[in-house]
């Protein structure tokens, strides 16, 4: 490996310290905050070109990541949903080489000061912010994501995430003192004295296992958080989305390298579709934490067998709305639509169940059917669709073949009677691309068969309106679903103070967050670092939650040195 050029710490510590600072005081705040613009345009006028140009450079390559352990035939497949041909080629190395490499870089960073730490992931982060555009491409091109999503949600919004785990750690490796002095009063002896040094020492070995849709936003954390705690990270990216997180772990080694630390305390565990190293690598004695993000079938097997762990997991949950009231018809409307559409509904936050009583609901213009509210809310998503330009910059592409299947299945009526059909849509700019609108589909909570159908999570462009008997029963059945099935988000549209009291408690009980009457610029999918909170850690779906104090604390343990 090349001679990094040197990068003091001290250096990067001063160069870093207000940004920790603002980071650490915005999540006691929880106003907005952000160290990184969101838009485009901020990064200079020719970003976007040159970070096209990088990731075009990437291509049809081997991906160099000098110094790292190898000694395998290189990783290939990824492939673009929007149906370019990619042809990168990943180092490959086996699991006892990849964890030697981490074990052997440990020690020096360990020893190293929380602050120290924090700097060198901030650094980290910097470089990443400054290439945005070029992860822009990496993720649109491996999740699917359309082109500004994968801008914001890939870059400066999963970089956020990244600084709030780090301002986590730090404030949480540094609630002690590094040192006391400890005087215990004796009477008319002298009194007891004692120094008490308190030290923050890593657990050990991270394995990061990332998803396919979200590589960096649901990456980031855990990495960060593991990496400012002091421990080394095994990067074992999803098979179809390596880029962004094979970039992410170039960009560190680089920065570790200069700061005068070990590269491989960052290494990445590239495999191919199919492959089990996951499982091989979750249950190694070396690895004491586990962040991963996927199916509730291998987050239970992780919870289940990788005893030797802190498992961090987030999976599969049925989100749901209930709808009772509203003032604002259409800006109701026209939330829903876009929160069902974008990124066609391949988010884990996304709006599975819209609970409506069958009775109707009240409006500022009057009483509305169930009937009428389907009807209307299906105008909404082919108004906001219709056309094929603007669809596929909502949308983005079919992220996976299963998504497409269960499209299809809604298509052909094997879901339940359609509301709105799906639909596909041509991308002027990518004929190769999938893509699909969201079908939506009627549903009766009384019929059993109904009933089971919306009590399992439907990934993809996939809702189904509820008829239920009443607000009070759909308020029960949005709380024994996610006590039952875990939800990531709960949303609620209600003007009763009673019913919007009914809804929190239930919510408080079932352990999700609900965000009530949204009808403007936000939506229930969507939460902004420093002050939402992702998951709760306390239903099915998720047992940890980006950030707080719980999912950094247990990364590291104090031991205390008596003299």
């Amino acid at each position: 490996m090349a001679a990094a050029t040197p990068l003091p710490v001290a250096e990067l510590i001063a160069r870093h310290q207000d940004t920790l600072d603002r980071a650490v005081a915005a999540a006691g705040s929880r106003d907005y905050w952000s160290p990184y613009p969101e838009f485009p345009k901020a990064y200079g006028e020719n970003a976007a070109a040159d970070g096209k140009a990088a990731f075009d450079a990437l291509l049809g390559r081997e991906f160099a990541l000098p110094g790292h352990p190898d000694g395998g035939e290189p990783v290939t497949g990824e492939a673009s949903p929007y149906g370019i041909d990619m042809g990168i080629a990943y180092p490959h190395a086996e699991p006892d080489a990849l964890l030697a490499a981490l074990e052997a870089a440990r020690p020096a960073w360990a020893k190293a000061e929380p602050a120290a730490r924090a700097a060198v992931c901030l650094e980290i982060l910097a470089r990443i912010n400054a290439r945005s555009h070029e992860f822009a491409q990496a993720v649109m091109h491996t999740t699917g994501q359309a082109y500004g999503m994968a801008f914001q949600a890939g870059g400066p919004h999963a970089q956020d995430r990244g600084v709030e785990a780090v301002a986590y750690a730090y404030a949480e490796q540094t609630r002690l003192p590094r040192s006391a002095q400890w005087t215990k009063p004796q009477g008319k002896r002298d009194p007891l004295v004692m120094t008490k040094e308190f030290t923050a020492v890593p657990r050990g070995t991270a394995l990061l296992i990332g998803c396919n849709t979200f590589p960096t936003w649901n990456g980031y954390p855990g990495l960060f958080a593991s990496l400012a705690t002091g421990n080394g990270v095994l990067v074992k990216p999803h098979p179809r989305a390596v880029l962004p997180l094979a970039l992410t772990v170039r960009i560190a080694r680089e920065v570790l390298a200069e700061a005068g630390f070990d590269p491989n305390l960052v290494c990445l565990a590239a495999e191919r579709e199919g492959s089990a190293i996951a499982q091989v690598l979750a249950v190694r004695p070396e690895v004491k934490l586990i962040d991963y993000t996927g199916s509730t079938g291998f987050g239970d097997w992780l919870e289940d067998n990788a005893r030797q762990a802190q498992v961090y997991t987030e999976k599969a949950g049925v989100n749901t709305v209930v709808v009772d009231s509203t003032d604002d018809y259409r800006g109701m409307l026209n939330n829903l639509a876009f929160s069902l559409s974008l990124y066609s509904g391949q988010m884990c936050t996304t709006p599975q169940n819209l609970l409506i009583p069958r009775t109707g609901i009240r409006t500022e213009d009057g009483e509305r059917s169930y009937e009428q509210v389907v009807a209307d809310l299906a105008a909404a998503i082919d108004g906001l669709l219709g056309d094929d330009a603007r669809a596929a910059a909502i949308l983005g592409a079919v992220v996976n073949p299963g998504v497409l299947q269960r499209s299809a299945a809604a298509a052909g009526g094997e879901l339940g009677e359609l509301a709105l059909a799906p639909r596909v849509v041509a991308s002027p700019e990518f004929p190769g691309a999938t893509i699909r609108t969201p079908a939506l589909v009627k549903a009766d909570a009384d019929k059993p068969d109904d009933l089971s159908r919306v009590l399992v999570e439907c990934f993809g462009p996939i809702a189904f309106a509820v008829a239920v008997e009443s607000t009070a029963a759909a308020v029960e059945l949005l709380h024994r679903t996610t006590v039952e099935h875990g939800a990531m988000t709960a949303g609620a549209y209600t003007t009763d103070p009673e019913v919007e009291t009914a809804l929190v408690d239930a919510c408080l009980d079932a352990g999700v967050s609900l965000s009530l009457n949204l009808t403007g610029g936000v939506y229930v999918n969507q939460t902004a670092a420093f002050s939402d909170l992702h998951g709760t850690g306390a239903n099915p779906a998720a047992n940890s939650a980006y950030s707080d104090a719980a999912f950094v604390a247990n990364r590291f343990r104090t031991v205390e040195i008596r003299k």
